[in-house]
């Protein structure tokens, strides 16, 4: 008895017979197309750019004096200090903090009663130095400006 298949069965070996088919001729390609080495490597040009071009072997080089290179952070030149003037916008004496507006930008500085050296009200004009807090630049070292 042989076996008989059925009009299903045919098809569907054909088209496996047809992909095991295609397989092999992409294989085949892929084993023909095979590309060296020397076809993947890149180069860097003095910019910074991906290039397939080889750099020049006789590009002269600048030559760097050892000496000249100074590994150490630069000395500050005495700086007359920054004196901030500004406006006490609030100040609330019951909680002891309040907000100074720079005269010289918009910027609002925050203050705590722990900063102030003289009495100051609102409205007042006054002297700071700014110092970094922990939500940002606090005024301290307040002080009435002398007039």
């Amino acid at each position: 008895m042989a076996k008989s298949m059925t009009v299903g069965k045919r098809e569907n070996e054909k088209k496996r017979l047809a992909k095991r088919e295609a397989k092999l001729k992409r294989k085949e390609g892929r084993k023909s197309t095979k590309s060296s080495f020397d076809d993947m490597i890149a180069y860097v040009d003095e910019y910074g750019m991906i290039t397939s071009t080889p750099p020049e072997e006789n590009i002269k080089k600048q030559e760097i004096n050892v000496e000249e290179i100074m590994i150490s952070t630069p000395r500050k030149e005495d700086e007359e200090p920054v004196i901030l003037r500004g406006r006490i916008e609030f100040f609330n004496e019951a909680r002891g903090f309040g907000f100074i507006k720079d005269l010289a930008g918009i910027e609002k500085y925050f203050f705590h009663v722990n900063n102030v050296v003289t009495d100051v009200r609102e409205g007042n004009i006054v002297t700071f130095d700014l110092e970094r807090g922990a939500k940002g630049m606090n005024a301290v070292n307040i002080c009435l400006e002398k007039e």
